[in-house]
């Protein structure tokens, strides 16, 4: 009892470690929702380039995960911890390339190469942010029960980023009428001088330079937040060394580590369960906002209507943390992340009804929630249960993390450039103010369909997952004899 005690957090400490969790949400909402939008009608990109920086973006900060993870297994402990200087040390960099995304260079050509190097630049550092503090879980307590808590401090904070993100981006963009342009198509079928002047109304309804300035003031206003952000995490959380450490800790090199890491069954079928439907969540994240505004119709509302996603998911996450406490993790997956589903389908058979797409936003957010959640409150479980098969073998935290997010990440960058190919293909036009049937088939597809496909897939590789409560008991039990 003593021992557990002297290992319990504050409040203040869970909440300075969840606020750390925020920047790397705030940042990957605003890009997840806005950058497909913002590359094909602001910068103005042919939809082929754009899917080539989506991907390639996506994939490359996929590689750094597992990268950055192996340097901070060869780091050195300092007076601020092993992790801490990684996060500090990264964050204003990161700062000034997720600024640069959001500008539009004034040069003809090069435009691309430009968003490219930029997105991988700042994906790099934010990924020396997000993997350190990621395998912070298990630096601050030796109590599951105390991480779990942490865990769920840090979900809420992190889902109430997505809300920020969402939020700040989207009034701040949505506040100004990006100008779109009627297709010939559409003014060859239509009286040509009514089509014009319809054209030119547009055009008068707001200008494409203030947008561009709409989309630098946002990334000014959440680079603030992300370096105040890093600043409450390093002043109020203490690294303890001794919190993942047993009595018979001995160094295992990097190599090693990671072979035995990928060959421990548990966490190769919680990564093969969430894969997909992280992918799902991700895929949907990415299309939403062409969706909205092409295929709903909701030009001016798309912004409101991932504001109250994102809300929703907030409100629930402490439902999903007393549920997962009550009745289990896997139990919490399994009622969780489909209940998305029904939801994702009406969206796309009733199509245009603002009032429905309100109501199927915020039932979809409680299935948002459980995704966030899950994910990181199971993966200490998982290390747990590695320490008690491999307890020669130690400072391999941050390779189950990196590992877990290189997966996400690099399929997430698959999907999103095949989805934006997929536009590509249908004949997406740039800055349109309709689209094709085609287009409009296709953005179905790709927020409905094929995200349920992929949560009942996920959901039947995760019945192979082996860690239950009864489980999860007898190895914290073990844990604590073992030290």
């Amino acid at each position: 009892r003593l021992q557990e005690s002297r290992e319990r957090l504050s409040v203040c400490s869970k909440l300075c470690y969840a606020v750390g969790g925020a920047p790397y949400q705030i940042t990957g909402c605003a890009l997840g929702f806005f950058l497909q939008i913002y590359l094909l009608d602001v910068a103005q990109l042919d939809p082929f380039y754009a899917s080539i920086i989506l991907f390639v973006g996506r994939a490359w900060d996929a590689i750094t995960d597992p990268m950055v993870g192996f340097f901070i297994s060869k780091t050195s402990w300092t007076r601020f911890g092993r992790l801490m200087p990684w996060i500090i040390f990264s964050t204003p960099f990161a700062v000034i390339s997720y600024f640069l995304i959001w500008f539009v260079p004034d040069i003809s050509r090069g435009q691309v190469m430009w968003y490219l190097v930029f997105y991988c630049i700042f994906q790099t550092l934010v990924t020396c942010f997000h993997v350190p503090y990621s395998a912070l879980t298990m630096f601050i307590s030796r109590e599951q029960s105390e991480r779990d808590s942490a865990t769920a401090y840090r979900m809420t904070v992190e889902v109430l980023g997505t809300v920020l993100g969402t939020a700040i981006q989207g009034q701040i963009v949505g506040k100004v009428v990006t100008p779109c342009i009627e297709s010939p198509l559409f003014i060859g079928k239509t009286n040509s001088s009514v089509a014009m002047e319809e054209l030119n109304m547009t055009r008068d309804t707001g200008s494409l330079t203030d947008t561009r300035n709409a989309y630098m003031i946002a990334a000014g206003v959440i680079g603030g937040l992300y370096i105040l952000c890093a600043v409450i995490l390093s002043v109020g959380v203490r690294e303890k060394r001794e919190s993942s450490e047993l009595q018979s800790d001995e160094p295992v090199s990097f190599f090693q580590g990671l072979k035995l890491v990928m060959n421990h069954g548990a966490y190769i079928k919680l990564i093969a369960g969430f894969l997909f439907t992280s992918l799902a969540f991700m895929l949907l994240e990415g299309n939403f906002a062409l969706f909205c505004t092409y295929t709903l119709g909701f030009r001016n509302e798309f912004q409101n209507i991932l504001l109250a996603i994102m809300l929703s998911a907030t409100f629930t996450i402490p439902l999903w943390q007393w549920f997962l406490t009550r009745f289990g993790k896997k139990t919490a997956v399994y009622v969780g992340i489909p209940s998305a589903i029904p939801f994702l389908i009406v969206v796309a058979v009733l199509g245009s009804n603002l009032i429905v797409t309100y109501i199927v936003a915020i039932a979809a957010g409680i299935s948002v929630a459980a995704a966030f959640l899950l994910p990181w409150s199971m993966l200490p479980d998982v290390i747990d249960d590695f320490k008690l098969q491999h307890p020669d073998s130690h400072g391999h935290e941050a390779i189950f993390f990196s590992f877990y997010v290189f997966f996400t990440k690099f399929t997430s960058g698959v999907s999103l450039g095949i989805s934006t190919l997929s536009l590509d293909f249908a004949g997406y036009q740039t800055r349109g103010c309709s689209q094709p049937s085609e287009v409009h088939f296709t953005l179905k597809m790709l927020v409905s369909a094929v995200p349920v496909g992929l949560i009942l897939l996920g959901l039947l590789l995760f019945k192979l997952y082996p860690i239950d409560e009864e489980k999860r008991r007898k190895n914290k039990k073990a844990l604590q004899d073992l030290r």
